[in-house]
């Protein structure tokens, strides 16, 4: 269930069914921002990138946006320079549609990859997403931007800042082919605090590093992926020009709202059965903690030794040793299943019981934890498990 989503002034969504997969369902979302507002933005770092996000990033440095359009059922990656021309068709739709400059327009796009955009059927379904802009239209936004998710994803704030309220409120797509190098594949936060670019793209990137960026459900970076942060200006609040108390409240707040879509899309995993976080603390550095975070997340023998409540240690100890950290001394690690110790100084700790193992594995939620003995420092990821319903869901994908 969606939590209450609160309206952002100046912000309006509005959805139409365009059949570009499936028939009568809603694929086909347009945003739109009021004048003066900043668009923050981050992409894919896969070098495949698709035309979408090679056109977003081109029209973000060249003009301020005023409308984003999300289409579901067509990643439009691997394409080619047709798939960039149909880009820009899209966009000048949209543009001619709403009375503004194509390039004011960044266009998003999820689906399948290498197959050609059907454009017509997205300039036919322009118009009437257009019509059904509303400030209120962020839950049918939600639902038109899913894939292969089975439930929608949002979260919202209100606080305070210097006795001005301030809303924030964002939506987010992805259940597989998420290890996301930057955001998730697709991501859409408004607020109404008034904010300059360059402030509010340190925010977002800051809340991406540490929230979208620490998720994986299978490993694989999108060729899509992206997050918006929208800021339309429309609160009281006095414009925030640099990194002070009013930035640091609406920093957490936005970094906050971040971690809870983020991990919305990991317990959404494809197929997912457990939500499990991977917590590396002891480190030399932060780089060989995530390196040793993903080793276990990524690793197929413990994802479905996950997916069977099985407390195959084993798998995350042989998981540790290969994760490549240099000169690793056995006798400092230890390794928790939430607080049930099961290696102490490298070794089967004296008190593990299998049945206190099998009592964590057999939750939704618990937490792999692994102290290195080198260091002060931190990491945490979240990943989830490896079902059959997973393999089934990517070999079915395109019947």
């Amino acid at each position: 269930m969606l939590p209450e989503l609160y309206p952002v002034p100046g912000f309006r969504l509005g959805t139409a069914c365009a059949g570009i997969k499936t028939p009568d369902r809603r694929d086909l979302v347009v945003m739109e921002l009021a004048e003066g507002s900043s668009c923050a933005a981050v992409f894919t770092r896969n070098a495949f990138c698709a035309a979408p996000v090679m056109l977003a990033r081109q029209y973000l440095a060249a003009a301020v946006p005023r409308y984003l359009l999300i289409n579901t059922g067509n990643a439009n990656a691997g394409t080619g320079e047709q798939g960039l021309r149909d880009a820009r068709r899209c966009c000048e739709a949209l543009a001619a549609t709403a009375g503004c400059a194509p390039e004011t327009v960044l266009p998003f796009s999820t689906g399948v990859i290498g197959q050609a955009l059907p454009v017509v059927k997205i300039e036919q379904g322009i118009p009437a997403a257009y019509t059904n802009l509303f400030d209120d239209g962020w839950v049918d936004a939600a639902h038109a931007i899913l894939t292969t998710d089975t439930v929608p994803k949002g979260a919202s704030r209100r606080l305070v800042i210097d006795g001005h309220t301030v809303t924030i409120t964002g939506i987010a797509k992805g259940a597989g082919m998420i290890r996301p190098d930057m955001a998730t594949m697709l991501a859409f936060i408004a607020t109404d605090a008034a904010i300059d670019h360059a402030v509010l793209q340190d925010c977002l990137e800051s809340a991406v590093e540490y929230s979208f960026n620490r998720i994986s459900v299978d490993g694989d970076t999108s060729t899509n992926d992206a997050c918006v942060l929208v800021a339309t200006g429309q609160s009281s609040l006095p414009r925030i020009t640099d990194q002070g108390e009013p930035y640091a409240r609406f920093a957490a707040a936005v970094a906050g709202l971040c971690v809870e879509l983020a991990q919305s899309i990991v317990r959404d995993g494809e197929g997912a059965t457990k939500f499990v976080t991977v917590a590396i603390e002891q480190g030399a550095d932060c780089d060989e903690c995530l390196k040793v975070a993903y080793t276990i997340a990524h690793s197929p023998l413990v994802k479905t030794a996950l997916f069977a409540s099985d407390p195959n240690w084993g798998r995350i100890l042989a998981a540790v040793g290969r994760s490549g950290v240099t000169d690793l001394a056995l006798e400092g690690v230890d390794i928790y299943l939430d607080d049930v110790c099961v290696i102490r100084g490298g070794e089967p700790a004296t008190e593990y019981t299998e049945a206190a193992g099998q009592a964590v594995m057999d939750r939704d939620a618990f937490t792999i934890r692994v102290l290195l003995g080198r260091g002060e420092f931190f990491e945490r990821i979240w990943t989830c498990d490896l079902s059959y319903d997973y393999v089934r869901i990517n070999a079915e994908y395109r019947t």
